[in-house]
């Protein structure tokens, strides 16, 4: 095949063309004879992948693939890494048997046109055209959507068994890489299915517990974070080995009355992309769309046939985009047990968003399959022909974010355009001598130009994008600041730490402090990690009601964990090293220990958590102080941890001193004064039959900061005397129902639209093991034991929506997201926040936010959660308010249209109930494990209730 040179990828238009004028010749492609001989499916399996009433497990597939990397020259087994149940995650690297002597070699290119650093554009293209595209292609992810690892491994047989020219130059001019992403998933969901011995009994329905083994489907949530092993194992391969150009990602179920959904995605797209990313999906989804009307497959959908957008950084296809790779995702519809496609009026008129109608029909497994391998051929044999192009745009992208970040440069988002147009509005017609324009705009809306002076203000030197950002190694949790540039640096992120003080822009550093400058290739998402999001106002009509985001509106992962950073607006440099792989914090140390009465810790350090659970376990000491101490010179506020010198204390904080990053300050006397003196807690977390994701993250946390915990569901609540078992009740966000009661009652989102607890199926179909899990919590029957185990002197700790928890004990609180003059919830239309950012004022004097900081203020993960207010005589009944909104905008990043009703809205709640506790998070304060920033109210939460106030002397 004759070379091309490289160039930009196309618009749409053209793309188009291409995908339509390749799409017939492949169909006319003749097949060779003497194919390799590799075990068929039909032979490992007893049937074709895809058969009607059979599922296939991750250990048959371990198994298939085992055998196949030892009988084909086509393809190589790579295990990358451990999933949280243990198994071997395995990705098959596929390409022409001569391409592996030089696999190296790729891997080098690929790596250096990803990064671009040091590369002219001739010296890329050199490489571009030396190099072999390379293209990951997944499955299994979400495990209950078993289509994706079924042709996955469907996509493995045929590309190291077909010898059609198509396939010898596909294998020629690309590395596939075919990755498993959730094999515990497709081990349980498997096994589920197939225990039924009558097939027509067999579904993947009522699965007993999350098929990711803490994050469930938010497993495809995880990937700017990277905190699953499944997920980190992945981002390993996408953005520090391989840098694959094209992502693509299987999914289920394609929109009803269609077959699948395929790119290109609908707006918004996130404007920190490099505009080659919408190019890109643009050609990559005409491809797919060709090919499938060239072979008589109808029925796939794109842009406005399903939510899906670009906007978003934490999926596994979206995650790609910030890093310079076309991330594409297609759902497509199929089940082993054979399904039938309604017929949906709406779905038969085609339209550029539906080219091809599909008829209704019944729809078998083994057709899903076979689209699933057209759309994968597509996507490949795009690769092969455009192989030099794909690969010198990547290095393009990457050339670009050097560029922008290396100099003065300017992105324009909603907020910074709509200041304009207010400035516009106030200079009227005219302004600067400049007279104001007409111009017509999308959908033919007219517009009226702006006078050319405000391009200047749009472009103030005090709005340019930062040259880079630093993290103070003196800031007050340095080690969660660790944790955050861990999160970056497993994503790809080239980050510099400092060996030496140094200053920038007037303001000095110490040594150790983070640096991470915006003048790399991956500097998209750099940028998305520390700035905020600022999603545009959507709404399917001028006033009519918003079109939820495709999963979060803000998520900057900078504010939810809580990390102070600066922002550098000019170009810098100073004594600064790069780091090579992930950190731990560094050291603290154990001062004046030497005739030490006991030390001090800060309260503001998350790590201070897994310290008070060790020395507690140990049977140590420690107290929270009340009131502020000064000793040696130093003021240690309110909240401050205190442990007490015995004979083993000095070797525990040295040894946690070290693997912590902690620091304890020793003191000659024991501070005096009122402490709170805590005591090992035994601690329950609520969750379902199928398992609750908000729990499972709980889990994850608990366990990362060693509280001890168990398990427990509602038949355990409902049978009662939880107060022999338990001293702390914990109900993640889904937990309690909601109260019908007039005038919006529950303390859900707009209107108490929060998710209620999901049942399990009927008890007979299920195994003996888990029918103690059944159920959900009710006001009948389990309202009346938590009450009781509260009178009687226990905690519970509520997040999110199971705040309704209050309204079912009659507290003296109400939801403020109600109309004033009809008492009805507020409707979309006039109050929508879906997930975002958004800032709460916390009383710090409260020991349920100890180390919150002395400005009082928190950056909080809001979901259109509740917003209480407090009855004029809450405070009389032992009800008071902890966290609030102070004014009427505090979104920091994300959506949040009409924000002013939460002015004054109450955010956390403590209040006396009996004996008891219940304290009250509205924010969702653990969203998948993220906002690290406000872990400290769950943990003070779990102490606080139980803690004895003493007198120190």
């Amino acid at each position: 095949m004759q070379k091309r040179s490289p160039r930009p990828i196309v618009p749409l238009l053209i793309a188009l063309a291409i995908a339509f004028s390749l799409a017939p010749a492949v169909a006319a492609q003749p097949s060779q004879p003497s194919p390799p001989r590799v075990t068929t499916p039909q032979q490992q399996f007893g049937h074709a992948i895809g058969a009607d009433y059979r599922l296939p497990n991750y250990t048959q597939l371990v198994e298939y693939w085992r055998k196949l990397d030892r009988e084909s020259d086509r393809m190589v087994l790579d295990t990358i890494g451990r999933t949280a149940e243990g198994r071997p995650q395995l990705m098959a690297i596929i390409t022409a048997p001569e391409n592996f002597r030089k696999l190296d070699r790729y891997k080098e290119i690929t790596g250096r046109l990803a990064r671009a650093e040091g590369l002219t554009d001739e010296q890329a293209r050199a490489l571009a055209a030396e190099g072999k595209a390379v293209v990951w292609i997944d499955g299994g992810l979400h495990a209950t959507e078993v289509l994706g690892a079924q042709q996955l491994m469907e996509t493995v047989y045929q590309f190291v068994s077909r010898t059609d020219p198509e396939t010898m130059r596909i294998l020629n001019d690309v590395i596939i890489l075919a990755a498993h992403v959730n094999p515990d998933g497709m081990e349980l969901v498997s096994d589920w299915y197939m225990r039924a011995t009558d097939s027509l009994k067999r579904s993947t329905g009522g699965i007993p517990r999350l098929y990711q083994k803490y994050a469930g489907h938010d497993n495809n949530r995880d990937f700017y974070m990277l905190s699953q092993p499944e997920s980190e194992n992945v981002a390993r391969q996408l953005f520090r080995v391989w840098y694959p150009q094209i992502v693509y990602n299987h999914h289920q179920t394609g929109p009803a009355g269609t077959v699948i959904f395929v790119p290109p995605f609908r707006d918004p797209f996130n404007y920190n992309l490099d505009p080659l990313i919408v190019t890109g999906l643009d050609l990559v989804g005409a491809a797919i769309q060709g090919r499938f009307i060239a072979e008589d497959k109808p029925g796939a959908t794109s842009r406005r046939g399903a939510n899906y957008s670009t906007w978003w950084n934490g999926g596994l296809r979206t995650a790609p985009y910030f890093h310079n790779q076309i991330g594409l995702l297609t759902e497509a519809i199929g089940n082993p047990t054979p399904m039938e496609i309604p017929f949906l009026a709406q779905r038969q008129l085609p339209s550029g968003d539906l080219i091809m109608p599909i008829a209704p029909q019944t729809w078998h497994f083994r057709q899903s399959v076979e689209y699933s391998i057209s759309a994968n051929r597509a996507v490949l044999d795009l690769a092969s022909r455009h192989r030099e192009q794909f690969l010198f745009n990547m290095y393009k992208m990457g050339k670009n974010s050097i560029e922008r970040g290396g100099r003065d440069t300017w992105t324009a988002s909603p907020r910074t355009l709509e200041r304009i147009r207010t400035l516009a509005q106030g200079a009227g017609q005219t302004a600067g001598g400049a007279q104001r324009t007409d111009a017509l705009v999308g959908g033919g809306i007219r517009e009226r130009g702006l006078p050319k002076d405000l391009w200047e203000k749009l472009h103030d030197p005090a709005l340019r994008d930062a040259r880079g950002y630093i993290l103070p190694a003196d800031q007050p949790d340095f080690p969660t600041a660790t944790r955050f540039v861990n999160t970056l640096i497993k994503g790809g992120v080239t980050v510099h730490r400092a060996t030496g003080a140094f200053t920038v822009a007037g303001k000095g550093y110490p040594a150790g402090s983070y640096v991470i400058k915006a003048a790399q290739a991956f500097r998209p998402h750099v940028l998305d990690m520390f700035e905020p999001q600022d999603h545009p106002n959507d709404f399917q009509f001028p006033g009519g009601p918003p079109i939820p985001p495709y999963d979060n509106a803000g998520y900057t992962l900078a504010y939810q964990m809580g990390v102070r950073f600066d922002r550098v607006l000019d170009g810098f440099d100073g004594p600064f090293q790069a780091v090579t792989d992930t950190l731990v914090p560094p050291p603290g140390s154990v001062a004046g220990a030497g005739a030490a009465k006991g030390y001090l810790l800060s309260h503001a350090v998350n790590n201070g958590f897994i310290a008070t659970n060790r020395l507690l376990a140990k049977g140590e000491e420690v107290y929270w102080l009340k009131e502020p101490v000064m000793t040696g010179g130093k003021t240690y506020p309110a909240g401050t941890v205190y442990i007490p010198a015995k004979g083993s204390t000095r070797a525990l904080l040295g040894q946690m001193a070290a693997q912590l990053g902690l620091t304890f300050d020793g003191v000659g006397a024991a501070p005096r004064g009122e402490a709170l003196k805590l005591r090992p807690v035994r601690v329950a977390l609520w969750d379902r039959y199928g398992g609750s994701m908000p729990s499972g993250w709980q889990r994850w946390i608990l366990e990362r900061f060693e509280f001890p915990f168990e398990v427990v569901y509602p038949p355990t609540l409902d049978a009662g005397n939880l107060a022999a078992k338990y001293d702390v009740i914990i109900f993640p966000d889904g937990a309690i129902p909601a109260l019908d009661r007039a005038g919006g009652g529950g303390p859900g989102g707009a209107g108490g639209d929060a998710p209620g607890p999901e049942g399990a199926p009927d008890l007979e179909s299920i195994p003996a093991e888990f029918r103690g899990r059944s159920g959900s919590i009710s006001a009948a029957k389990t309202v009346p034991q938590l009450r009781q185990f509260l009178e009687g002197g226990g905690t519970i700790i509520t997040e999110g929506s199971s705040g309704n928890l209050a309204y079912h004990l009659g507290l003296p609180v109400a939801n403020q997201l109600t109309d004033s003059a009809t008492s009805r919830p507020l409707p979309r239309e006039r109050y929508y926040v879906p997930g975002s950012v958004l800032q709460v004022r916390v009383d710090n004097a409260s020991p349920l936010a100890y180390g919150v900081g002395t400005d009082g203020k928190l950056d909080v993960f809001f979901d259109n959660n509740p917003v209480f207010t407090l009855a004029p005589d809450a405070a009389q009944k032992g009800v008071r308010r902890v966290a609030w909104f102070e004014n009427a905008a505090p979104l920091r990043s994300g959506w949040a249209w009409g924000q002013r009703y939460l002015d004054g809205g109450t955010q956390a709640i403590e209040a006396t109930v009996g004996k008891g506790q219940l304290f009250v998070f509205a924010p969702e304060i653990t969203f998948r494990g993220q906002p690290a920033g406000t872990f400290k109210l769950l943990f003070n939460g779990i102490y606080y209730g139980n803690a004895e106030t003493v007198t120190l002397r």
